[in-house]
């Protein structure tokens, strides 16, 4: 997952810096918005790490959700930025926490520790591409940057 949204935030910065790509106030709008429920719904490395193993999925599932309401929100080059993403993160709804007695999960998972980390990281990354109304700032485009 983690090089997937590195190749996509990699793409989506050079098509900015290079004007390929020049975000509406709206597109920008719905990114930030997006970025802030990424990051509320990740937070730290340490702090995801903290928490009870049955949490650490559904913070990955309630970030792939801001994923998809952002991406119903918009169209063109941010809709396939975020599809991209969306169907990166995918294997997330397949992941489980709590064992099972008799083996009936609906295809469900339990996934190594590695993974979870490994899938949080590339949401922070993401967070932190998401394009602003200032096409010439393509580095570190999170919430709250001056």
């Amino acid at each position: 997952m983690r090089a997937v949204i590195e190749d996509l935030a990699e793409e989506a910065e050079r098509l900015i810096r290079e004007q390929v790509w020049i975000p509406t106030h709206h597109d920008c709008a719905v990114a930030e918005k997006a970025a802030a429920d990424l990051q509320a719904a990740i937070g730290t490395p340490e702090s995801q790490e903290k928490l009870y193993e049955v949490d650490r999925p559904a913070h990955l599932r309630e970030a792939l959700a801001a994923v998809a309401l952002a991406l119903a929100h918009v169209d063109g080059r941010l809709a396939w930025f975020l599809g991209a993403a969306a169907t990166t993160f995918m294997p997330v709804l397949h992941w489980r926490a709590l064992p099972s007695d008799d083996d009936l999960t609906f295809g469900a998972v339990k996934p190594e520790p590695e993974q979870y980390t490994e899938a949080e990281d590339a949401i922070r990354r993401l967070q932190s591409t998401s394009p602003t109304s200032r096409p010439t700032d393509t580095t570190r485009l999170s919430p709250g940057t001056p």
